[in-house]
């Protein structure tokens, strides 16, 4: 079986923009649903609104493909699934280490959804001598030690961090030396690498911090809308006004 360390995705070469290819896994999730329910074809509005993007960037996302779906019909799901599957690198095996075994990096081997998205957790690596040896999700926690002898054993090209902040780089820069050109951060820090390393950085606390803002921003709208709706002055008419010019133009209800 192919391994990551010897393929690599043919994005680059094909000369997708980087916001297309992010958004390919979006269309990828949606269209493995569609194709659970055993529906044939999507058409590119139905697709759009399941992904979350409008249509016509869908439709310009797709062209970097060389799909453009058959007008009146739609696109092919299964041809879709496979078509994406394999611009992401996902028709291959993809060994996968994951250093930092506490609570997230325990989460991480157990979640089921890194098989059938053509990643195998390879091996769990951890700094506590404790560790060595247990058991998670089936497979034994081996030392830090070994990191080096583990990515080159398992043809390892994309690590995930799960290490505290202050072990991070140091985590970083053994994998890059090892061998590792793709790494998956959630620590909370900025890691440096060199040139042909690639780094997707995920933050819970940041994005967290990011639904603050717009729940603040939601509520001092509301406050603002309210607060003007008490201090409208009544308004007054003149054209409306009696004899008398004591005519208000709103009546109390």
């Amino acid at each position: 079986m192919a391994t990551g360390r010897t393929h690599r995705p043919a994005t680059r070469s094909r000369g997708i923009p980087e916001a297309t290819v992010a958004r390919l896994p979006l269309y990828l999730r949606a269209l493995t649903a569609l194709s659970e329910r055993s529906v044939p074809t999507v058409s590119s509005e139905e697709l759009a609104a399941a992904a979350g993007v409008n249509s016509a960037k869908l439709r310009k996302d797709f062209s970097y493909l060389g799909s453009y779906g058959t007008r009146g019909v739609g696109y092919d799901v299964e041809y879709l699934v496979y078509q994406i599957s394999r611009e992401l690198g996902l028709t291959q095996d993809w060994p996968v280490v994951i250093v930092g075994i506490g609570n997230l990096g325990a989460a991480l081997a157990n979640y089921g959804g890194f098989a059938s998205r053509g990643f195998r957790v390879a091996a769990l690596i951890d700094a506590d001598p404790a560790m060595a040896g247990k058991p998670v999700a089936g497979i034994p926690v081996q030392h830090t030690d070994d990191l080096e002898k583990i990515i080159n054993d398992n043809g390892v090209s994309i690590g995930v961090i799960a290490t505290p902040a202050g072990a991070a780089q140091q985590v970083c820069d053994r994998l890059v030396a090892a061998g590792v050109t793709s790494i998956l951060n959630f620590a909370p820090t900025v890691l440096s690498v060199p040139d042909g390393v690639d780094v997707r950085k995920v933050d819970l606390s940041i994005e967290l911090q990011i639904l603050a803002f717009h729940e603040q921003r939601k509520a001092g709208e509301d406050n603002a809308a309210h607060e003007g709706a008490v201090a409208a002055p009544v308004a007054h008419d003149t054209t409306d006004q009696g004899p008398d010019g004591d005519v208000p133009a709103v009546m109390p209800a």
